[in-house]
């Protein structure tokens, strides 16, 4: 069979541009002016593709059910125009690009070209930013104002107000340490996130460290007559960085003090499998609603702010746990019903002698 020479030359301009394609991250798909794709490079194929064994020869509007894309590719078809819109995909793998549509001639025929930026990941730590400096522009400005406002009332004469200028320095200082503790929070996750922070596990015994962290929060225990227990066998050992298993610890505890109920308990236990250790501390407090529970991990979200508010704290500790968790391998879970408490869960990978 002889193919004529325009044929040949058709061929190998479809083919160097699909090999060009392919060097491509971005999707790119190439109609026809019957809008039938003439390519579709494998960025395009794995997005796009769903159901088909290949792009190829399909009509957009079978692989694409977005009218303004349509619009896009008519325009460079029939009117020369390029064009720059969004398109986002439905279904449960919800994607956003940034689609630009540009009309493009191989050998004499007209055709159009559209390239699909995927801006999905871009755009989700945008919202995460947007939301980070929301809150904590939020949580600097509560203390922020009480120190400016205590500070003003004393400069218009309440310093020589001997009854109170004591209780209004106090407050200033509560404040500042309040601030202090949120921007040392802020540093430390940033420096976990950023894997510039390392650890260096080892077996060490459990009890002390959690005797230690109770040590440093019995202040806290005492002033909400809050009983603290633990359980843990002297001879429970566990693969872990020693400051960052004491600073988990810590958090957890201070945390289930915080939001237990008056003259409430806080238990630490360890149970062990073959495959991994794991440390739960359980309170007796008001236990945390279902719905809370898939984001109690997230930086500054609170189940109740108001409260969060009034009993101090930044809202990053439970974050850095889950960070420190997985940086030692392993991960803290939350169980927790309303009315009946809230244990969270350390687990670690085992490492036996």
């Amino acid at each position: 069979m002889i193919i004529p020479h325009s044929r040949i030359n058709e061929e190998i301009s479809l083919l160097t541009l699909s090999n060009m394609l392919e060097t491509m991250s971005e999707s790119v798909i190439i109609t026809g002016p019957n809008t039938r794709i003439l390519l579709a490079n494998s960025a395009a194929e794995i997005i796009f593709s769903r159901n088909f064994e290949t792009l190829k020869d399909r009509r957009l509007s079978e692989v694409i059910r977005d009218p303004d894309v349509h619009e896009a590719y008519r325009k460079a078809l029939e009117s020369d125009i390029s064009s720059e819109i969004r398109l986002e995909t439905a279904g449960k793998d919800l994607r956003k690009f940034n689609v630009r549509v540009a009309p493009i001639e191989i050998n004499g025929s007209r055709s159009a070209v559209g390239v699909f930026y995927d801006v999905t990941k871009i755009e989700r730590l945008e919202n995460i930013r947007q939301e980070f400096l929301s809150n904590i522009s939020h949580e600097l400005r509560t203390p922020l104002t009480s120190i400016l406002a205590f500070v003003e009332t004393l400069e218009d004469g309440a310093i020589e107000d001997k009854e109170n200028n004591s209780r209004f320095l106090r407050v200033i200082r509560k404040n500042a340490e309040r601030m202090h503790h949120l921007i040392d929070d802020i540093l430390e996750l940033s420096s976990i996130e950023s894997g510039t922070i390392r650890i260096d596990p080892q077996l060490i015994a459990l009890g002390p460290q959690v005797d230690e962290a109770f040590t440093n929060l019995s202040s806290k225990a005492a002033d909400r007559r809050i009983s603290l227990v633990s359980e843990i066998d002297k001879e429970v050992r566990v693969f872990a960085d020693v400051m960052r298993l004491g600073q988990m610890l810590t958090n957890l505890i201070d945390n289930a003090i915080k939001f237990n109920r008056e003259g409430g308990t806080v238990v630490v236990r360890h149970t062990s499998s073959a495959a991994k250790n794991i440390i739960s501390i359980t309170d007796s407090g008001n236990g945390i609603p279902p719905e809370h529970q898939v984001r109690i991990f997230e930086r500054f979200y609170r189940t109740d702010r108001a409260r969060s508010n009034e009993i101090g704290g930044t809202g990053l500790g439970l974050a850095i746990v889950k960070h420190l968790a997985r940086l030692h391998g392993g991960e803290v879970n939350v169980a927790s019903a309303v009315g009946k408490g809230t244990t969270f869960s350390i687990e670690l990978p085992a490492k036996h002698l």
